[in-house]
């Protein structure tokens, strides 16, 4: 039995999608399915159990799992980057996976968890995922209850039994319900639908134009590749970026949205809000040299392809991975 938490949500329901295509169903899923997006998310998907995430840490607590689990791929917690709620975010994103990876470290499961590009800040240390993390500065809570999870793992001496993913900006099928937290992809989608226009934040750094900032944009399909393949080769350990190992601007991304939906380019540039200015990432780019030295050989969707793929076979009919 394989274990995903967050199993509604973007990544987590595309991983089980992706076990679904192997033939693999005995998937416990574990969210909370409050949100009617996130249900039509795991409307076609196979598993056995559907489990909220307190029933589930109560399992965990009491080490009593009613099911016999080979791995947990923990992809729950908070993804919002703008969360002020730091005892919030402490709780989901730092101390539940603590329980978590204990629990299958204690069992000898494989376990395999959600980390963030966010934990790298601005960038001035770079985005090697071989760097000494503990050099690391986020810019927001969210980056900080992601780097204090890496920095215990690494104080427990875990990381030689565990994989931590430092997703980069991943986007695609099942992200309608993050609200300010979907991808430009889809947002600037429903904006040309709407107004003609994408609307981008103007920059307030001199060394990047207008939506030039640049981002390593992931596609989810890309994502989930690189997730299986540490459940598929169980000896290798450790963190490792999940991201593309390029570069592109916010501009590229609207330009491609812009032709996959056949529409002239068009983009205003608006202020940014003050409340997040100082925490803005103007750039970002994975360091893949790790991912791609353990194994991981397979092509990484270029953008526009990505774009292309996820606007026309899904957002245009309002689809999700089936």
């Amino acid at each position: 039995m394989i274990v995903v938490t967050g199993g509604a949500g973007c990544i987590g329901s595309a991983v089980i999608w992706a076990l679904n295509k192997r033939g693999i169903i005995d998937i416990i899923l574990v969210d909370e399915i409050a949100h009617p997006e996130k249900e039509k998310n795991i409307a076609s998907l196979h598993y056995y159990a559907l489990e909220s995430k307190e029933s589930f840490l109560n399992y965990i607590i009491n080490s009593n799992l009613p099911w016999t689990v080979d791995a947990i791929i923990h992809m729950g917690g908070c993804s919002s980057t703008i969360e002020s709620d730091e005892l919030f975010l402490t709780k989901n994103n730092y101390d539940y996976t603590k329980l978590l990876a204990t629990y299958a470290i204690n069992k000898g499961l494989r376990f395999i968890y959600a980390s963030s590009a966010a934990t790298y800040g601005n960038g001035s240390k770079g985005f090697s995922d071989e760097v000494d993390f503990e050099t690391l500065s986020p810019l927001n809570l969210y980056g900080h209850s992601k780097q204090n999870f890496d920095l215990w793992a690494k104080q427990q001496g875990a990381l030689d039994q565990i994989v931590g993913l430092k997703f980069f900006n991943v986007f695609g099928p099942g992200e309608y319900h993050k609200k300010e937290m979907q991808s430009m992809v889809r947002r600037g989608y429903l904006q040309v639908l709407d107004s003609g226009k994408i609307r981008l934040f103007k920059s307030y750094n001199p060394s990047y134009a207008d939506g030039d900032q640049e981002r390593d944009f992931l596609y989810v399909k890309d994502a989930v590749e690189m997730t299986l393949f540490f459940l598929d080769h169980s000896t290798i350990s450790g963190i490792f970026n999940a991201g593309t190992g390029v570069t592109r601007t916010w501009n590229d991304l609207s330009e491609a949205v812009f032709k996959a939906m056949d529409r002239e380019v068009a983009v205003e540039y608006i202020d940014m809000p003050v409340s997040i200015r100082d925490q803005f990432q103007y750039r970002t780019c994975a360091k893949i040299n790790k991912i791609r030295n353990a194994g991981y050989s397979k092509p990484i969707t270029s953008l526009e392809v990505a774009i292309t793929d996820y606007i026309q076979n899904y957002l245009y009919s309002n689809k999700r991975l089936s």
